[in-house]
């Protein structure tokens, strides 16, 4: 049996996010996942927030309760790849969420696409393998929460581009041959967790919103990092808005 043909429809499992935790009282149905500690920082600053949870994945991982626009959320700080951020969804699901809104950076494929522009993932490249735990095998997982997501980026006067994205696993193992492959399928993009993010979403039954926001480039001669690890604080603080903004919205 190959990893193209482990999935299982049983719910059940050996070992279950249920068996680590159990539902949270007063869990905000609605989760803002961000990647970045800058990010969270700005959380922790600006918002009133109380610990309601945590998670362990290497290290805590706390759970905050926030309010934005009279609206409880909880909000975390997940890890880069699809098998950890998933593992930490799953936990967060049996507290309680119900909607999960993730934001994170990702590589762009086409040098046209400016650091720092808004991207809304329409279909992922399943090159990672969390996704066929949760689903049947197949090259794209179609996300069907995309018109949402782009519906709220319109009603907020954003510019944004709408594209497939190529999720990887193999971070340094992006070679040339396989982005001209995912280029020429029409991924304008690269991440590491939306088609496991969306694959699990749909397998357990919530709804799961991503949008992206571009930075390192790998459409040159060499990898060009542009913002990567430079971002502003100020322009951290307009990618959390966009996020809190979807939240209250779905």
């Amino acid at each position: 049996m190959t990893l193209f043909h482990s999935f299982d429809q049983d719910k059940q499992a050996v070992l279950n996010p249920e068996d680590i935790t159990g539902e949270v009282p007063g869990f905000p149905q609605i989760v803002v996942v961000t990647f970045k500690q800058q990010i969270l920082e700005i959380v922790l600053g600006n918002f009133e927030h109380e610990k309601i949870s945590g998670m362990d994945l290497g290290g805590e991982v706390p759970i905050y309760k926030i309010n934005y626009l009279g609206k409880p959320l909880a909000f975390y700080k997940t890890v880069m790849g699809a098998a950890g951020a998933v593992s930490l969804m799953e936990e967060a699901i049996a507290m309680g969420g119900r909607k999960f809104i993730f934001f994170g950076s990702c590589g762009t494929l086409n040098a046209s696409i400016d650091a720092g522009n808004l991207i809304v993932p329409t279909a992922a490249f399943r090159d990672e393998g969390t996704s066929y735990h949760y689903m049947e095998p197949g090259d794209y997982i179609e996300i069907e929460t995309a018109k949402i997501t782009a519906g709220i980026l319109k009603q907020l006067g954003l510019d944004f581009i709408e594209t497939k994205t190529w999720t990887t696993d193999g971070l340094y193992r992006e070679t040339r041959r396989n982005m001209n492959h995912r280029i020429s399928e029409g991924c304008k993009v690269v991440d590491m967790e939306c088609s496991a993010f969306m694959a699990a979403a749909k397998f357990r039954g919530v709804e799961a919103y991503q949008y992206l926001y571009a930075e390192d480039n790998l459409d040159e001669l060499q990898w060009n990092p542009r913002t990567l690890g430079k971002v502003p604080k100020s322009t951290s603080e307009m990618y959390l808005k966009v996020a809190l903004e979807i939240a209250v919205r779905v």
